[in-house]
């Protein structure tokens, strides 16, 4: 039976509960099974400990861990919430109201071209604050599964780093 190591297609269910300020665990995420998370272990941009807490488990193995924010997706940082101009989200000399809603998350890039992912946190008569912490900065994150699935990724799922077909990505 396939264990799970380096380049493997791994298939997950899982609960994720997050510790609240009342240091309660909150559950905000399920993968179920009619529903997995899929990845190409080693290559899945999942946190590093996340992946070493999986290593070498095999179809059938269950897992139960926790994830500081250091090893997750840092601390929450107050530098990451900035205020951009309203005219940035103009298309066509229109702001999409459909779009610019609190609570809603953009796709951005930067001024060096790179991609992330921006909540709306308010909106001003002439800029929008916009917070670029990932959702999960600053939670201690828990995980409570099941490795449902372990193959070998074939060449191409290699090649382009990603998963495809059942729970992967299509082309």
């Amino acid at each position: 039976m396939a264990q799970i190591s380096e380049n493997k297609v791994v298939t997950i269910t899982y609960d994720l509960s997050v510790t609240d300020d009342n240091q309660e665990k909150v559950l905000v995420e399920s993968a179920e099974a009619d529903a997995p998370m899929v990845f190409l272990f080693g290559q899945s941009g999942l946190p590093e400990e996340f992946e070493r807490q999986l290593d070498g488990k095999q179809a059938g193995d269950s897992f139960t861990f926790s994830l500081t924010p250091e090893q997750a997706y840092g601390e929450y940082d107050e530098q990451a919430v900035v205020d951009i101009p309203k005219n940035v989200f103009e298309i066509d000399g229109q702001v999409d109201q459909e779009m610019l809603q609190v609570g809603n998350f953009l796709p951005m890039a930067d001024n060096q071209g790179h991609h992330m992912q921006g909540k709306v946190v308010e909106i001003g008569p002439d800029s929008v604050k916009m917070d670029f912490n990932h959702p999960l900065a600053g939670m201690v994150m828990h995980f409570d599964g099941k490795v449902a699935e372990v193959r070998e990724a074939t060449q191409e799922e290699l090649d382009h780093g990603h998963v495809h077909g059942e729970g992967g990505h299509a082309h």
